[in-house]
């Protein structure tokens, strides 16, 4: 049985800041001492992101000062932002309104009635309520009492594709049950102060979205006219020696990232012997494989990946797209990414892959095309 993404949607807040005068920001919210300045400017420059959407922002233009008021200035009496209970009510606020919209965008392309929805897989690392964004999507799309709800948590960049191999089980498990997976992060809830390179590479980084998907078993649909993402397999692994190459704790003001420069490295040695089996179980070599959809966590983690894939640096370009348009938005990222592959109709077979705390590695294989060509 064939199982395919029937629809998929994304948002984004209302507003946005140029990276510029983010960077600028970044300088009175963490430098300590003359020259920093300089450092601080060079990351921002060099992260690859042009502007970002943040739920913090009132409104798009004005001083920093009008633009947001939820983190104060930095000074003695408070030198480290607000408490991680204020970032979480924050998400409790803001999460549901942008999961909605990316939801209703998702049914609308899948033209599935939301009434129609057996299961809903939420995802998040980045604000966590009970009740949380999935009961705003039952009250609001509106989904029946009974759908039955799973949250993945805490999983990191790569959370999409563990909550589509959710999906993809449920469906074989039960070939009636329409699922609807919505990721939402909020990362601008974590901005750290003070002088922490790892945080500020964090800070130039991160940015705020939601997508989501419908996921069901393709003879649902006979019409065949619809072309729609096929899911033919998933595979993970965690890549040796690296438990503490990438990290998310909870901090008492906020969380906590860190990212290892060994990541490349790490990336470099194991990436392509671990891909190369996976796929060659499946009857495939990386060679084979028409469009990446790869999770954008920095420019330095494209290079890497391209260079141990051993890909010429094109075949990322809307990794980079999406990180220049958007910053890296963790677990809608990746979703993103294959919205605009679906726009672009680039030619398959596709994978979607993306790097998570420990340093985990997860991917996913598509196939595109009309559902009559995929018979039974």
């Amino acid at each position: 049985m064939s199982v395919s993404i029937a629809g998929l949607g994304t948002a984004l807040p209302s507003h946005q800041i140029p990276q510029d005068l983010a960077g600028e920001a970044s300088v009175s919210f963490c430098c300590e001492a003359a020259g920093q300045e300089r450092s601080v400017a060079a990351l921002y420059r060099m992260s690859g992101v042009e502007t970002r959407r943040l739920v913090i922002l009132k409104q798009s233009a004005g001083t920093l000062t009008e633009r947001q008021d939820f983190y104060p200035p930095r000074t003695s009496e408070s030198p480290v932002g607000p408490t991680t209970a204020e970032r979480l009510r924050f998400f409790e606020r803001a999460a549901g309104p942008l999961a909605v919209e990316a939801a209703r965008n998702a049914l609308e392309q899948s033209g599935i009635e939301s009434r129609c929805i057996t299961h809903l897989i939420t995802v998040s690392c980045s604000g966590f309520s009970a009740p949380g964004f999935d009961y705003d999507l039952v009250d609001q799309l509106p989904l029946r009492p009974t759908v039955a709800r799973t949250q993945v948590g805490f999983m990191g960049c790569h959370a999409a594709l563990n909550a589509l191999r959710v999906a993809h089980s449920f469906v074989v498990a039960d070939p009636t049950a329409v699922v609807l997976v919505c990721c939402v992060e909020l990362c601008s809830l974590h901005y750290q102060y003070g002088w922490d390179p790892e945080q500020i590479v964090a800070n130039s980084l991160f940015a705020d979205g939601a997508a989501a998907c419908v996921i069901q078993s393709t003879d649902a649909d006979r019409s065949g006219s619809l072309q729609r993402f096929r899911i033919l397999a998933s595979g993970s692994t965690i890549l040796p020696d690296s438990r503490d190459a990438m990290t998310w704790r909870v901090g008492d003001h906020g969380f906590r990232m860190t990212l290892s420069s060994s990541v490349p490295g790490l990336l470099a040695r194991h990436l392509y012997p671990w891909l190369s089996e996976w796929l060659g179980n499946l009857g495939l070599r990386p060679e084979s494989i028409g469009a990446w959809a790869v999770h954008p966590g920095g420019p330095r983690i494209l290079q890497a990946f391209a260079e141990a894939m051993r890909l010429d640096p094109s075949h990322l370009d809307v990794s980079r797209d999406v990180l220049r348009e958007h910053g890296n938005m963790s677990s809608p990222t990746l979703l993103f990414i294959l919205n605009r592959l679906q726009a672009l109709k680039a030619v398959g077979p596709y994978i979607a892959i993306g790097f998570g705390p420990g340093l985990a590695a997860e991917a996913t294989l598509f196939e595109w095309g009309n559902l009559c060509e995929w018979g039974n």
